[in-house]
């Protein structure tokens, strides 16, 4: 996804000495009017900087973001009997924020535009108080199930994040750095499940399952320090807002659904089990984890894995290809699905564990080559414009805002595999008791996903 360029300089080295006052970025309120990162004098000079404090900031917020949206992932293992809720509820409870965030990524891709990078992440770290005070509030035996419903939806907020950080860093690099910043950028976002998922262990195993206000009293200020941090030392680029509706455009284009559904396989599979995990393992094998501190103890590393790495995804998509990296990515996912379906039928946890722990991290390898495959898709759109008589400058400007509009789609999109891998486990228990009937559903989805992208990349490599 990285264009080959002269400039030396990388977004994580030092700058290069300034060449000129001109070239400095011109910021006024922590509002950047000229922004140029494609200069490699105006990147040596300051640019880079300023785009890595904006990177550092932007994935330390998407971080608490994602821990909010996963939050009920976590206070599903504290629900006791004395709450009422069966496992059927539980799983219910962690779609539902799943649903919400995934909703909420269209519209927060578009107030980057409207709003400003810097003021739209202030906002939405802001509204993360929301979801955290009220489940500080509700959380306790007696309370009902609609109101925790409620509550849980709420919590989509934090879903919404990842869509416009995204989008907003995409804007900050230059096009030989896009790659590697939007991997930084999602795969630290991503480190938020199993970040949140490792409090709720030490808070169960420490102060015990009557506790799970705690989690969330953790998590309060913390959300007020992302959105001073933001206010504070983020930027606003500038600049007329550009012409059309990126959205609309794109969402007449074939690829753009082609697109969104592998990312339902990728990121789908990494949050839907990431949010289902814990308790499907105290379903389906109770007597080795007859109590949820159990569970928690193993339900952090896969997404642990799958985030990490996420930037490998990317990195072998720069060498390969996109679209190779992700056919064999979703052959691997067939093939530990295949593991997990034995494991379940024979009552082995330790190769259903393996299993599963593999499918988190090639979901995390082919979230990184499936979203690489965006801004490929639109760059050889606008190569093939430029070839047909098109203005170069203006087919690279709609190649970027289209880029931004289908990573906000695809995410969207994408999210709707979590809704429904915890659906799938909610009624393959409440049918038979096992997750079978759920296993073979996801394996023919890898299967379908595998054979989409041959067909429609691997066999036609000059689209990307």
């Amino acid at each position: 996804m990285a264009d080959a360029a002269p400039a030396p300089d990388s977004s994580l080295a030092p700058d290069s000495p300034p060449v000129s006052a001109a070239t400095r970025p011109r910021r006024h309120r922590r509002r950047v009017e000229d922004w140029r990162p494609e200069d490699p004098e105006f990147w040596a000079a300051g640019g880079a900087r300023t785009a890595r404090r904006n990177l550092v900031l932007s994935v330390f917020c998407e971080h608490i973001g994602f821990s909010v949206w996963s939050l009920w992932s976590v206070l599903v293992l504290f629900l006791g009997p004395e709450y009422g809720v069966d496992p059927a509820g539980k799983f219910t409870l962690t779609a539902v924020p799943t649903l919400v965030g995934g909703a909420l990524r269209l519209p927060y891709t578009v107030a980057v535009t409207v709003f400003g990078g810097r003021t739209w992440t202030v906002i939405s770290a802001g509204l993360l108080l929301v979801p955290t005070a009220l489940a500080a509030a509700v959380l306790r035996p007696g309370v009902s199930y609609s109101t925790l419903l409620l509550v849980a939806a709420v919590a989509g907020v934090g879903g919404g994040n990842f869509a416009s950080s995204m989008a907003n860093i995409n804007a900050f690099y230059p096009q030989r750095l896009k790659g590697r910043a939007l991997g930084v950028n999602a795969g630290g976002g991503n480190l938020g499940v199993p970040a949140v998922q490792l409090l709720g262990l030490l808070v169960l195993g420490t102060a015990g399952a009557g506790h799970p206000r705690l989690i969330v009293l953790v998590y309060i200020p913390l959300i007020v320090v992302a959105a001073l941090a933001a206010a504070l030392y983020m930027d606003d680029l500038g600049g007329a807002r550009p012409p059309g509706r990126p959205l609309r455009e794109v969402a007449r284009q074939g690829h753009t659904w082609t697109v969104s559904l592998l990312y339902i396989g990728t990121f789908g599979s990494f949050i839907g089990f990431g949010f289902a995990f814990g308790q499907v393992l105290l379903v389906q094998f109770p007597d080795a984890f007859p109590t949820p501190v159990r569970a928690a103890s193993l339900t952090f590393l896969g997404p642990l894995l799958g985030s990490l790495v996420r930037p490998v995804g990317g990195v072998l998509a720069d060498r390969w290809g996109g679209a190779r990296v992700t056919f064999w990515t979703f052959a691997g996912m067939a093939g530990g699905t295949a593991v997990v379906l034995a494991a379940s039928r024979w009552g082995s946890l330790p190769l259903f564990l393996a299993g599963f722990v593999l499918l988190f991290v090639l979901s995390g390898v082919g979230n990184g080559s499936a979203f690489k495959m965006i801004p490929a898709l639109h760059r050889a759109a606008a190569r093939r414009a430029v070839e047909a008589g098109a203005d170069p400058e203006a087919a690279d400007r709609r190649a970027h805002r289209h880029a931004n509009a289908v990573m906000g789609i695809a995410g969207a999109v994408g999210a709707l595999g979590g809704v429904l891998i915890n659906v799938a486990f909610r009624q393959a228990f409440l049918a038979g008791g096992s997750g079978e009937p759920a296993y073979l559903a996801f394996l023919a989805w890898y299967v379908l996903c595998m054979a989409v992208t041959w067909a429609v990349y691997v066999r036609r490599p000059d689209r990307v």
